[in-house]
């Protein structure tokens, strides 16, 4: 259509107003507004692919442990880089899927939709929560458009975080977790790579030995809930990214998560009465991963106390434990200020004499402290494992009672928590604590020691002293077995048959035991009593499977299956109406069974004894050793300072022994072998031909 027909179909008033404008256009030099600039080309995902991921983030952590002390200024440059984004979306696709995609199976579509997730996040678009206006999905996920209204709804009231929150979460991780590594305590052990309950049990063998009053702390409060400014205020010290701080502070505002004690919150959990004939299994979706074995879900379920509880702030998820981390990280340093305050050497006590690094340790056993001596020397040692601390002090109980008021002061003026006498209880060693599950106490030993006097006869007298002792706790073990519903009772519990694995086979059912049996010998492992604790575990796993076999082949009672199936349950059981069944031996040859694994641990001698290994008193996880080892070699000052050192004891460098060898050998070594070597061969010649 040409403008002229265009003209003629437009009405009075257009036409009015198109005049209008153009005579104040030439009168009074008016034009219109100008039209808005066009949209910006989209960027290629591709192009923005310019580095390794791994190598990024390894430059990072040499940077932070470099400059340890140093707060940093300037964040957003790695919050820019879209590699990290996509190791991001990777690990956050393994946690949700249970599949770690490959970087180049990933389509183009996701990668330009992660690049959406990138610039808004870098520009301050994004908001946390946000289940209508999402930049990535999960795989998982259906398009909000082929949803009907009910599910639609059901998707904005759940409580399940978008997929684009746990990308946003775990690049910040990345990011954050190398900067306050280096500034946290070497006595904190939880929520830290590298460092577990093993090392917190260890640490506790190895230091804690000598001490007589202990202190006992839970400030898990903290992991509930805690203040958005005592957090923000923690992460500034170190870094000073207003965006990174901006995603942290509107991430803390949000609503707080259920906590892993549901009953102590209060809420009110509203459960639908099921009918009996409700119950049917469901069936999984494409890409939705299979649940934990039923082995694993068990082993979780025994985590003790300190383990249990896993903070979640607002909409931070993953970024959680970092945060309370970060936040109880003064309170670390205190306690470690405080450790060297306390020390008062004693020069008449047996350990400790003149230094605070000074003690008597045996490695191959477990701590031996000798008790003789009215004077000891006064000392602490501080250990953090999430909410809950343990204090080892040797002294009065009134220097205990000072520090649980010191800490209890600081608690309420940093964090606003207030604690009582019983959240901070002082235990004296000879009534046994308990800490992880396990017991601390010590036993009092006689030894004989011999020795020879000046005269050359040998010596032997008495000594007395304390045995440090780390033992499982049984009582607590049976209180996990009877909460799983493993046995009844509490003094002389009776195993109940494993009803979940009712339905499945006896070699899938005693393969699934034996690993939650593994996992339990391992737990145990730094126990002193560890071949009783696994002992007693694997007769409960070992009845409650033989109560279970006996209801599902029909044999009435345990000793029926272990006459057939032997003390291990390895040989197989069918029921007694069913004859006409092949033996096992022609299907296991066939292949149309699998092989029937005994239950372990079926004696006493199979079980492997407590770990006695030497444990460092200044112990430091291995990525910590290696980065600070690559530190020193990065280092010019320290090449110097070897140089100098090997001058002055007149040793020789490799590299000088080896350009010697390869000038020696090419200016003297290559002529003189070669020369000699033909001279040789021909007098060799010559000799043969004279020869007959």
């Amino acid at each position: 259509m040409s403008l002229r027909t265009k003209l003629k179909y437009l009405t009075l008033t257009q036409r009015a107003t198109i005049r209008f404008l153009s005579h104040l256009s030439h009168r009074h030099n008016y034009y219109p507004p100008p039209l808005p600039p066009p949209p910006p080309q989209l960027q290629d995902p591709y192009s923005q692919l310019k580095e390794d991921p791994f190598q990024i983030l390894s430059n990072l952590w040499v940077k932070t442990f470099t400059q340890s002390h140093k707060p940093f200024n300037n964040l957003t440059g790695f919050l820019s880089k879209f590699d990290l984004w996509v190791l991001a979306y990777q690990r956050t696709c393994a946690n949700v899927t249970g599949s770690f995609p490959h970087k180049n199976s990933i389509y183009i579509n996701t990668l330009s939709d992660l690049l959406s997730l990138k610039n808004a996040v870098v520009h301050n678009h994004f908001q946390w929560n946000s289940k209508t206006q999402q930049f990535i999905r999960s795989p998982n996920d259906k398009p909000i458009n082929f949803l009907s209204k009910r599910k639609l709804n059901s998707v904005l009231a759940s409580k399940t975080p978008p997929f684009q929150d746990l990308v946003v979460q775990e690049v910040l991780l990345m990011i954050l977790e190398p900067v306050f590594e280096p500034q946290f305590s070497s006595k904190s052990h939880a929520f830290r790579p590298g460092r577990n309950p093993h090392t917190v049990i260890r640490t506790i063998r190895s230091n804690f030995a000598g001490y007589l009053w202990f202190i006992r702390g839970d400030i898990s409060e903290i992991l509930d809930k805690v203040d958005v400014n005592v957090v923000v205020g923690c992460v500034e010290k170190a870094v000073k990214d207003k965006k990174i701080l901006n995603l942290i502070k509107s991430g803390l505002k949000g609503p707080p998560r259920n906590c892993t004690y549901r009953e102590d919150s209060g809420e009110k959990v509203c459960k639908r009465k099921k009918k009996k004939g409700q119950t049917r299994k469901r069936l999984l979706n494409e890409n939705e991963p299979k649940p934990d074995p039923y082995w694993l879900r068990s082993f979780f379920d025994f985590a003790p106390e300190e383990a249990a509880k896993i903070p979640n702030y607002g909409y931070c998820g993953i970024l959680s434990p970092l945060l309370a981390n970060v936040c109880l990280n003064e309170l670390d340093h205190i306690m470690e200020d405080q450790i060297i305050k306390f020390f008062k050497p004693c020069e008449s006590d047996s350990i400790w004499k003149y230094s605070i690094k000074d003690s008597c340790h045996n490695p191959s056993w477990p701590e031996f402290v000798p008790a003789s001596g009215k004077e000891k020397t006064r000392k602490m040692d501080y250990i953090r494992f999430g909410g809950h601390f343990l204090i080892g002090i040797r002294g009065p109980r009134e220097d205990a009672v000072g520090i649980r008021k010191d800490i209890i002061e600081f608690c309420d003026s940093k964090f606003g928590i207030r604690l009582d006498n019983s959240k901070v209880e002082i235990e004296h060693i000879t009534r046994g604590i308990q800490f992880l599950d396990h017991i601390i106490c010590r036993r009092v030993i006689h030894p004989t020691l011999r020795y020879t006097s000046n005269g050359g006869n040998i010596v032997s007298e008495k000594g007395v002293g304390t045995l440090l002792s780390v033992t499982a706790s049984l009582q607590q073990c049976i209180s996990q077995f009877r909460r799983l519903a493993f046995v009844k009772g509490d003094r002389d519990p009776e195993p109940l048959p494993c009803t979940p694995m009712l339905y499945s086979g006896q070699a899938h059912t005693n393969a699934q035991m034996n690993k939650f049996l593994e996992s339990m010998a391992d737990w145990y492992r730094y126990a002193d009593n560890r071949k009783k604790i696994v002992g007693f575990c694997a007769y409960v796993i070992r009845s409650s499977l033989a109560k279970l076999y006996a209801a599902r082949y029909r044999l009435k009672s345990r000793a029926k299956v272990y006459k057939i199936a032997s003390r291990d349950l390895s040989r197989p059981l069918r029921e007694s109406s069913n004859n006409s069944a092949p033996e096992y031996s022609d299907l296991l040859r066939m292949g149309l069974v699998d092989t029937i694994e005994g239950v372990q641990f079926s004696h006493m001698s199979l079980i492997p004894s407590c770990d006695y290994t030497p444990f460092p008193r200044n112990w430091v996880p291995d990525h910590e050793r290696v980065l600070r080892e690559y530190i020193r070699l990065q280092d010019p000052k320290f090449f110097c300072q070897l140089n100098k050192l090997v001058k002055q004891q007149g040793l020789c460098l490799p590299q000088d022994e080896i350009s010697k060898i390869v000038w020696d050998y090419k200016t003297l070594g290559v002529f003189s072998n070669r020369f000699n070597g033909d001279k040789e061969s021909e007098n060799a010649s010559h000799q043969l031909m004279l020869a007959p």
